[in-house]
């Protein structure tokens, strides 16, 4: 039986290279036809990509090999570069790691002749979309695994759309009206799109660009399930759109600790979780770039405070010159004493937690979440209710779509503009979403429970993301 050989293209940031190596595995799980090269750009100064992809090495998973094509002196520019636009990162990634991939991929069909291996495509992470130009030249499907959800889909779709219906200039503007964007069930305020839709420059090329290689590609993977977004999937059928498999929920359950700093706070946090009665503690993390100034800093602590529930409390500040990951935060930033008040009351993180780990604990009763989509569906997975406090991205979407059009969490902000300094949530705003989320009456976290058991049904035999994943295993194989 002749062998079907994938290279995989991620990014190696964690909210992507998580996901997408997940998702190679639950690959090479389902069917033994299938070998997965995964060519990825290592970039400097990045120790959890490196000791992720380590482990993922050590798991000795044989189908799976990873090629490294960087090149140090390249990827130093790219990262170092702050004063780059969007657009400037996006093309200088494509004029560097083009050529790499070129050699690479050409290495790659010279063996697979010999190897009797069926070469059968590339699938690219979002954030190399425009690498989809490089599959064409050799006549090789593509294909991109999207680590957002369908209605970040169905929003790519809308603006090409929308591009053939509007005359004069393409990007939003903040007086357009709501828009109505198939696969969503409510017409969608300006105020939830990510922000990049309003940059004329740089923000709304990049996303038209991404936008128009969807519509190049074999098929589009995605991370959801059709129980979570069934309006959505279903009106991906239309419009001559390449098909869509919903394959998740994609999540390291399992993730490994790596780093001893890693190990000594996953020590500390779960000995204090384990102190605390079932359902009794509200977790508030933000994501690696979800960082607050000090005056909203103080207005969690009050409302944490006010609510009177036992929280746990991952913060994050804006980086120092010397603190890249943003872990840095002194006391003063918190109102006076309370640190003091809070003892046995709350736990306070400075940086990374163990966000898989807590939201499985018993004692987690609410999640106040940035709304990434890996931090949406490990919250479905775990049964825990969400209160939504958007940071960037398309994060502002991801609330909306679970406050409005799926009724799964609690709304705190849908529109809120991270580091804004006349933007902050008011300690009051807080106490009452915290104690909404933790009241057992609450009809979200009866609908989270149901829709846990139904995520967990949709990746096992003959559930609905395992049989998408057969029909793009199949249709990966037939298209060569």
């Amino acid at each position: 039986m002749k062998k079907a050989k994938l290279i995989f293209v991620p990014s190696t940031s964690k909210g992507h290279l998580i996901p997408v190596l997940e998702f190679a595995k639950r690959l090479v799980d389902h069917d033994d036809r299938i070998s997965i090269s995964v060519a990825f750009v290592k970039l400097p100064s990045d120790p959890f990509a490196d000791a992720y992809i380590e482990s993922v090495k050590a798991s000795k998973l044989d189908p799976i090999d990873f090629i490294d094509v960087s090149q140090q002196q390249h990827c130093h520019s790219i990262v170092d570069n702050h004063s780059q636009s969007i657009q400037d990162h996006v093309n200088v990634v494509r004029e560097i790691h083009t050529p790499l991939l070129k050699d690479f991929v050409v290495d790659l069909l010279s063996r697979s002749r010999l190897d009797s291996v069926t070469f059968v495509g590339f699938v690219f992470d979002l954030l190399f979309v425009s690498l989809v130009d490089v599959a064409r030249e050799f006549n090789v499907p593509s294909y991109i695994f999207l680590t957002a959800n369908a209605g970040c889909l169905s929003l790519f779709f809308h603006l090409m759309t929308r591009q053939g219906e509007i005359r004069g200039s393409l990007e939003f503007k903040q007086s357009d009206p709501d828009q109505l964007i198939p696969g969503f069930i409510n017409p969608v305020p300006l105020n939830v799109l990510p922000s990049a839709l309003f940059d004329k420059d740089n923000g709304y090329p990049l996303l038209m660009m991404t936008a128009q290689k969807f519509k190049a590609v074999k098929g589009i993977v995605v991370n959801t399930f059709e129980e979570l977004e069934p309006y959505a999937i279903s009106s991906f059928s239309d419009h001559g759109n390449p098909p869509v498999y919903p394959v998740g929920p994609v999540l390291d359950i399992n993730c490994k600790l790596h780093t001893k700093f890693d190990l000594a706070q996953h020590e500390k946090v779960m000995k204090w979780l384990n102190e605390q009665p079932q359902s009794s503690v509200i977790f508030l993390c933000f994501g690696s770039f979800g960082h607050f100034l000090a005056p909203q800093v103080k207005e969690i602590a009050l409302g944490l405070e006010q609510s009177g529930y036992k929280f746990l409390w991952s913060l994050r500040v804006p980086p120092r010159n010397d603190d890249s990951e943003g872990v840095h935060c002194s006391e003063d930033m918190l109102p006076e004493g309370f640190v003091e008040r809070i003892q046995g009351k709350g736990m306070m993180i400075y940086g990374w937690a163990p966000q898989v780990e807590i939201l499985a604990h018993k004692a987690i009763g609410g999640f106040v979440s940035h709304c990434g989509w890996n931090s949406v569906l490990e919250s479905l997975w775990f049964g825990v209710p969400m209160v939504t406090w958007p940071m960037y991205a398309e994060q502002k979407l991801n609330a909306f779509k679970m406050v409005k059009e799926l009724e799964l969490a609690v709304e705190l902000r849908l529109d809120y503009e991270q580091l804004n300094v006349d933007d902050v949530v008011m300690a009051d705003e807080i106490e009452k979403a915290v104690k909404q989320v933790m009241d057992e009456r609450n009809e979200a976290r009866k609908k989270v429970k149901e829709m846990a058991e139904i995520a967990r049904k949709s990746i096992v035999s003959e559930g609905s993301s395992f049989l998408s994943i057969q029909r793009l295993i199949n249709d990966m194989i037939n298209n060569n």
